[in-house]
């Protein structure tokens, strides 16, 4: 995330509390940088330790990770306070605990199988290097305002204000001062390359093959003011050889122009991926119906963005992308953690285009019109946590911009403190909202943000190349936070049988195609799916219902149904109305217990879609809720004592969501794409 420099300063002088620093970890990296000095085709030359693996799983293993992470490196997360580096925040993925800006300390309830940190390509380490007076970038007059600022000793004497003066002035500067001639370029691209050594370092450090998985990773930041976001997240294979400098929006603000990069390193035996974010941010952007000249896609277009993005980001902190209440107007459970605006802005974000489910049908509706089809994407979540540590958890929520949103007040659950209101309503009364008689900080839109999310992966084993696999044939699966599991194949040939039987893993796959694969027409044959969901085993909710979500196009419009196929409490689905009958689970907003001994562990089932059209081009992915929780601005009402906001949602219903399983009359286009994805990567 980025926040807006063209916010007004007073927003960041509103922003007044007591500060705490932490000490700073760096290994020294001399040996490390001068042995990627001066290599040919601007690659690094990384060596990978090999340790002792775990024996392969056929049946492959459930993994959660999260690959949206930002430490001290991004130029945002610093001026917000973060000094955690990549080895921080690989340490918190293991289990341990750092230390939040706002002073104190945060931990996993669950240790991650898989992380990366994603810190922005542009200006990657340059605010860390202007704060550090030894550096020679310290001495340009653009970085001099920033000395020191996130130094112990110097957390209190940096104001908010002071603080948000330098971010919001240090950007427009330094653009300047490179457009003008006053700063020379090559001063920078030397902080960039190392601070990108080192997060490759740090991946490769803390990777621990079977165990622990890294990746070296980066976030390229495009966005225009009509666009609204068009962020990804690129994620290397391996570390073996690497780009020197990373691809960032002073390259190219046309993500075409990051695909072709990205090909390009392809060619050279360098495999990566780009994941989008934040399409409910974009605008209508992210899923458009034009590419960035604003003509029609053709089938070059959407090979090329399926060869580079295979994966979306259905879920993280600023809000849930799956859909939107004003899409699915059918769907009961659509409005689930909406951010309605436009990344970095409180400016409304248009919907067609910006959410998943509609970015689907977008893609179906091409390819029934005989184009190649540019959304055909797997699912994740992540964090896009700006502290180096994910923050999933509603009851324990930290958020996300470190010293902007780290306690109620400032997110905006509990009612303003008396010198904060004072201090807002002599410098921005707007920035005050009265609901029911009590005033709330609105200093942005942290109200609406949620604690997730995390990725899923189905792998042989916890490696990289294992869990690189999952993500490039889409065997994925995406959760708002909890832990929960989810298996979704599809075939001709399953039968009820095989709910128990003790292989059934291994003769689904055997007999049917999983989450992220085609399955192609067998005639006038409807397809069974299999539906198996597993609630968190640590900690976790019991599971409500599964549901399977589908898109067709019909009589050349987009249509989506919401089936519910398999319900807790040995309830059973309603043949007319699809769903299933209320369970009676409750939360009692006085503590957030929840009714005791409702609900399933677990959810299996065989569903036939009763709609089925043998000609009808279609998909299908799973969504599984829990019994409802407190969200966690009612957590934190209900720690300080206070009655919940009353304008915001009290509570949540957790979720996970299968990557999708597309229903083809014909293979043709799904080999197309395979024989250029297989060109490209030489094999």
């Amino acid at each position: 995330m980025v926040l807006s420099m063209n916010l007004p300063l007073r927003f960041w002088a509103l922003l007044l509390m007591g500060l705490a620093g932490c000490a700073e970890e760096r290994p020294d990296l001399a040996n490390t940088m001068a042995a990627r000095a001066g290599l040919p085709n601007q690659l690094l030359e990384v060596n990978e330790t090999i340790l002792e693996r775990r024996q392969s799983n056929p049946d492959r293993n459930a993994y959660f990770g999260d690959l949206h992470v930002h430490t001290g490196y991004s130029f945002d997360a610093y001026a917000f306070g973060t000094i955690a580096t990549p080895y921080d925040a690989y340490r918190y993925a293991r289990g341990e605990p750092i230390d939040h800006p706002s002073g104190y300390k945060v931990q996993l309830r669950q240790p991650l199988d898989f992380y990366a940190v994603t810190d922005h390509a542009m200006f990657m380490g340059l605010l860390k290097e202007a704060a550090n007076t030894e550096t020679d970038f310290s001495k340009s007059e653009v970085a001099q305002p920033l000395h020191n600022i996130n130094a112990p000793d110097n957390y209190g004497r940096f104001s908010f204000f002071e603080r948000s003066t330098v971010f919001a002035t240090f950007l427009p500067d330094i653009i300047g001062d490179l457009v003008d001639g006053t700063l020379d370029p090559e001063q920078l691209e030397p902080v960039t390359r190392s601070a990108w050594a080192d997060n490759i370092n740090a991946a490769d450090q803390f990777y621990q093959p079977g165990e622990f998985t890294t990746f070296a990773a980066y976030e390229y930041t495009s966005s225009t003011d009509e666009m609204g976001n068009l962020h990804r997240n690129v994620i290397f294979r391996g570390t073996d050889r690497l780009p020197a400098v990373p691809f960032s929006r002073f390259h190219s603000q046309n993500p075409e122009g990051l695909w072709d990069w990205m090909d390009g390193l392809r060619g050279q035996g360098i495999e990566s991926l780009a994941i989008p974010h934040n399409s409910n941010g974009s605008n209508g952007a992210m899923f458009a119906l034009v590419d960035w000249a604003g003509d029609p896609m053709d089938d070059r277009y959407a090979e090329q963005r399926m060869r580079n993005e295979p994966l979306v980001e259905i879920t993280q902190v600023k809000g849930t992308s799956d859909t939107h209440p004003g899409l699915s107007e059918t769907d009961e459970w659509a409005d689930f953690e909406i951010m309605p605006y436009r990344v970095a802005t409180t400016l409304p974000s248009a919907l067609p285009g910006s959410y998943v489910r509609d970015g689907l049908l977008r893609g179906l509706k091409l390819a029934e019109a005989g184009s190649a089809n540019p959304y055909k994407f797997g699912l994740v979540g992540a964090s896009d946590t700006h502290t180096a540590a994910i923050s999933d958890d509603e009851s324990n929520f930290f958020s996300k911009v470190g010293l902007l949103d780290g306690t109620p007040e400032l997110r905006g659950s509990v009612p303003a403190s008396f010198l904060m209101r004072t201090l807002v309503k002599f410098n921005a009364p707007e920035m005050l909202k009265d609901v029911e008689g009590r005033e709330f900080l609105e200093l942005s839109s942290f109200a609406t943000w949620g604690a997730s999310g995390v990725a899923g992966v189905w792998a042989e084993e916890n490696t990289r190349d294992a869990i690189y696999d999952a993500f490039r044939r889409k065997e994925t699966f995406a959760t708002s936070g909890p832990r929960m599991k989810v298996r979704f194949f599809a075939g001709y040939d399953f039968d009820a049988a095989l709910l128990e039987d003790p292989d059934v893993v291994a003769k689904a796959y055997a007999g049917g195609v999983t989450m992220g694969a085609d399955l192609v027409a067998d005639g006038q044959r409807a397809p069974q799916f299999l539906v198996w969901a597993v609630s968190d085993a640590i900690g976790g909710v019991a599971l409500q219902r599964a549901q399977v979500i589908k898109g067709y196009v019909k009589d050349g419009a987009s249509s989506e149904q919401v089936y519910d196929v398999a319900c807790s409490d040995g309830l059973s689905v309603d043949p007319k109305t699809h769903r299933c009958p209320d369970n009676g689970a409750r939360v009692n907003l006085a503590d957030c217990s929840i009714t005791p001994g409702v609900g399933a562990s677990e959810l299996k089932t065989l569903w036939q879609d009763p709609d089925f059209e043998p000609g009808q081009e279609a998909f299908y992915y799973v969504r599984v809720l829990e019994n409802p929780t407190c969200r966690w601005s009612t957590w934190d009402a209900v720690k300080a004592g206070v009655e919940p906001r009353a304008d915001l949602q009290k509570t949540i219903q957790e979720r996970v969501w299968s990557s999708p399983i597309w229903y083809k009359k014909d293979s043709t286009m799904l080999e197309k794409t395979m024989e250029s994805v297989s060109e490209l990567m030489g094999s």
